[in-house]
């Protein structure tokens, strides 16, 4: 027989990761820590999208019933290994890194709501200097509502999720939504529907788990010592950051190792792809082979 005081205390610490998941990039996920590997070849080009992402989340429970501190830390590397003719010199604008750090803050309210807010920092830059510059540096924030009705209390179990982010790095003086609702239908079935992932999962069994979705992907980084960008009249614009934007749809399948570690992978394809060079007001500069491609992620997950 379980112990009910344990399997509470499971379900808190679930949620909380849930809510800081949320607030690092919008993910409707309960993971501690992941490592992943994402590939976008560009069609018609010999350009191509390499990226590396890790990160690790720390629940820590406070002194009082529900109240969790959650720091966080994350890195990216994004390559991207242009080949086709471009206006702008592509020296040092191969590779891209991010490091963040974060605190979240989350506890209960009345009739299975959670409260929770997140303030984080980030450095995201080609780093041609070899050094930090104040275009490098992002500040981030966040607040979210968590409506859970999961648990064995509950004959279909759901989720429902409403915030608001901001982040500096977007160019706009005001937050985006955040709002998401998952439900399990049947025992082996559950949807999510929300930003930046939509999808429908069905469980063969509890090793093997399937999926359909459609979701966001994308980055954002600073360029250190602005490129020139040559326009068709020879003149010369100065490109001072570069981000990638993608909207896709695909399958994807899990495998768990065990009840906590898991193997996931993605194949998809784009419906809006592009990576532009912009200015320093965020205007565009060139928008880099804008067509649609194939998408392919994998890695191993750690999930509370």
């Amino acid at each position: 027989m379980k112990n009910p005081q344990i399997v509470a205390i499971k379900k808190h610490l679930a949620l909380v990761v849930c809510c800081f998941a949320v607030f690092v990039s919008y993910a409707q996920t309960s993971d501690l820590a992941r490592i992943e590997y994402t590939y976008i070849p560009q069609t018609n080009s010999d350009n191509s999208i390499n990226r590396f992402r890790a990160f690790i989340n720390f629940p820590i429970e406070l002194g009082w019933d529900g109240h969790y501190l959650i720091p966080g830390v994350e890195y990216r590397n994004f390559d991207l290994d242009i080949k086709d003719p471009v206006p702008f010199d592509i020296n040092e604008l191969g590779k891209f890194q991010l490091f963040r750090a974060s605190v979240g803050y989350t506890f209960k309210l009345k009739n299975n709501w959670r409260f929770g807010a997140k303030v984080g920092a980030e450095v995201a830059s080609n780093f041609s200097e070899n050094k930090i510059l104040n275009g490098d540096v992002n500040f981030t924030g966040a607040i979210l509502m968590i409506k859970d009705k999961t648990g064995d209390g509950f004959e279909k179990p759901s989720r429902l999720l409403i915030g608001l982010n901001y982040s500096t790095n977007a160019g706009r003086p005001f937050p985006l939504p955040i709002l998401n609702y998952y439900k399990e239908f049947h025992p082996k079935w559950s949807y999510s529907v929300g930003s930046p992932k939509t999808n429908l999962k069905y469980s063969v069994n509890d090793k093997n788990i399937l999926q359909a979705f459609i979701s966001l992907d994308g980055f954002y980084s600073n360029i250190q010592n602005d490129r020139e960008v040559f326009e068709a009249d020879g003149t010369a614009r100065p490109a001072s950051n570069i981000s990638m934007t993608s909207v896709l749809g695909g399958l994807g399948y899990e495998y768990a190792f065990t009840k906590h570690l898991r193997y996931y992978g993605y194949v998809g394809h784009t419906f809006y792809h592009e990576i532009r060079l912009r200015d320093s007001d965020r205007n565009t500069l060139y928008r880099l082979n804008d067509e649609n491609t194939f998408y392919i992620r994998t890695g191993i997950k750690f999930k509370f």
